[in-house]
């Protein structure tokens, strides 16, 4: 993190499942020596992660609702400044953490395209309205026939 610190970045992120010692640690090394530094992000659970998968294959038992919000109550608590989470959850995570604790949301897809291998995704103007202050669109934009008009798009559905 110190050797990030010094880069032209904006934000950091890191994975909440390190624990609060490792996220406070983190944001100790990205602060610079003049007390400024990237906003840090803390991921909690990949938006393709189903709760099947989370609870057979990655051993973590319970639901991905409890799992999300334990972790971005550890981020906040490590002194971060949101968390990735699903637009889904967006909303319980302002909730429990308040509005302004950032949520950058992937998983977003248009509503007529397949989610593909993600699990818990909504749309851009779905997102919007759950609470997500970031999205993040990766295939739905990259994989269009006319990448710029599905950007256009998003946009316009994110912002209104």
């Amino acid at each position: 993190m110190r050797a990030l610190s010094e880069l032209n970045v904006d934000i950091c992120n890191l994975h909440a499942g390190g624990g609060t010692q490792m996220m406070k640690a983190a944001l100790e090394g990205l602060t610079r020596p003049d007390g400024t530094r990237p906003l840090l992000i803390a991921v909690t659970m990949l938006t393709s992660i189903s709760e099947d998968v989370m609870n057979d294959e990655l051993l973590i038992h319970g639901t991905v609702d409890e799992t999300v919000m334990k972790y971005a109550l550890n981020a906040q608590r490590a002194g971060l400044d949101g968390v990735v989470c699903s637009p889904l959850e967006s909303g319980a995570v302002h909730s429990r953490c308040g509005k302004s604790f950032l949520t950058v949301t992937p998983g977003v897809r248009f509503s007529s395209a397949d989610a593909g291998d993600q699990a818990r995704v909504t749309d851009p103007a779905g997102a919007k309205a759950l609470g997500s202050d970031y999205i993040v669109v990766g295939r739905p934009i990259t994989a269009a026939a006319d990448p710029a008009e599905a950007y256009g798009r998003c946009i316009r559905d994110f912002i209104g």
